[in-house]
């Protein structure tokens, strides 16, 4: 029989690559999102999973096999995260109780669970790099931990099954994404092409200098398929990475040699991209018109603030992926083909110019 999914941030750079790898893979998709995008093969649910019975409403006809949560909505304060993010959980599996729920549910959250939430990042007692499962969660309020707990408490209310995914920093396409490295340095990049201005590391000295690591949105999509299909994995945590690891001293001259750039000398100063990209929606809008791309809005493509939270961290990120290649989980995934698959892709589809 056709398994059927639920991908719940469907629009986003994780869900559409979840949704797509589904369809692949010949389950029958519903995603979920407030403001739904076309995808081939996926069935649009519309719904805002604040409204607790509007989601209800949306998913009253719907039994999925398996759900796979990848969407959150950023807050002013960590206080609010946790309030809106667990609500969020909690209105979408109350909605899908019942004898014919879900066998599966898997929540993707991120190393934040390791480096503490954004108003605390990289900050105060961090576990030793690689970050590894076992290390469990640090001594400070954190939305993924409250997406967590209501996911357990669910489970042990409705009988499924549970996985959540860590992933590092991801790289995939998405339009009005919170958190979208990958669109934002293909934007910089083509405005440093444009304005003649240096392709500059925006970051810290330690993130130029040590080894970190990456996710690849299909790779994610990969360990979520494997996860809700594998007995063994169930009820169990694991971080996703792509598999290698680099230096931004050489990825950043990658990247730059893919735009035709010479990557500017790093002298050790932080010079964030927000700061760099302030005044740029209007070059960019310009470009937008000049080269007929489809989204002329820089603030729906670049997410700078994201982007210098990442690169400007003051301490090594790498990840272990021993738990999940254990059980069988061998994907790999170089990172610089994703940074240019992805590159290729915004400009097939006339993103980038």
């Amino acid at each position: 029989m056709t398994k059927t999914a639920l991908v719940v941030g469907a629009s986003g750079i994780v869900g559409s690559a979840t949704a797509t790898l589904l369809v692949d893979h010949g389950w029958r998709v519903h995603g979920l999102a407030r403001r739904p995008t076309r995808q081939d093969g996926v069935l649009p649910v519309v719904a805002d999973l604040q409204d607790a019975a509007a989601t209800q409403a949306a998913l009253a006809d719907l039994s999925p096999d398996a759900v796979f949560i990848t969407t959150w909505l950023r807050q002013d304060s960590e206080a609010e995260n946790i309030r809106v993010n667990a609500a969020m959980v909690r209105h979408l599996l109350d909605a899908l109780r019942g004898a014919t729920g879900p066998r599966h549910v898997a929540l993707v959250t991120g190393l934040k669970h390791y480096l503490g939430p954004f108003e605390a990042y990289g900050k105060g007692a961090l576990p030793q790099t690689p970050f590894r499962e076992e290390q469990g969660r640090l001594d400070v309020d954190n939305f993924y931990y409250a997406q967590e707990d209501e996911v357990f408490a669910a489970a042990a209310r409705d009988g499924f099954t549970w996985s959540v995914h860590r992933p590092h920093t991801v790289i995939g396409k998405a339009v009005g994404n919170a958190m979208n490295m990958g669109t934002t340095l293909a934007v910089y990049a083509t405005l440093c092409r444009e304005l003649g201005r240096p392709f500059r590391f925006p970051g810290s000295a330690t993130q130029w200098n040590s080894l970190t690591d990456m996710t690849d949105a299909r790779q994610l999509a990969r360990q979520l398929l494997w996860a809700a299909e594998t007995p063994a994995a169930a009820n169990q945590d694991f971080n996703i990475v792509n598999g290698d690891v680099f230096r931004w001293s050489w990825m950043w001259a990658r990247i730059a040699e893919w735009f035709g750039l010479e990557p500017a000398p790093f002298d050790g100063t932080v010079l964030p991209l927000e700061q760099q990209m302030a005044d740029d929606a209007a070059v960019w809008r310009s470009i937008a018109e000049r080269d007929g791309l489809a989204e002329p809005d820089l603030a729906r493509l670049a997410s700078p603030w994201h982007s210098d939270a990442d690169l400007g961290r003051p301490i090594e990120v790498v990840t272990d992926m021993s738990k999940s290649r254990r059980m069988g989980f061998l994907v790999y995934q170089p990172t610089d083909d994703a940074f240019f698959d992805l590159f290729r892709e915004l400009r097939a589809e006339r993103l980038i110019p």
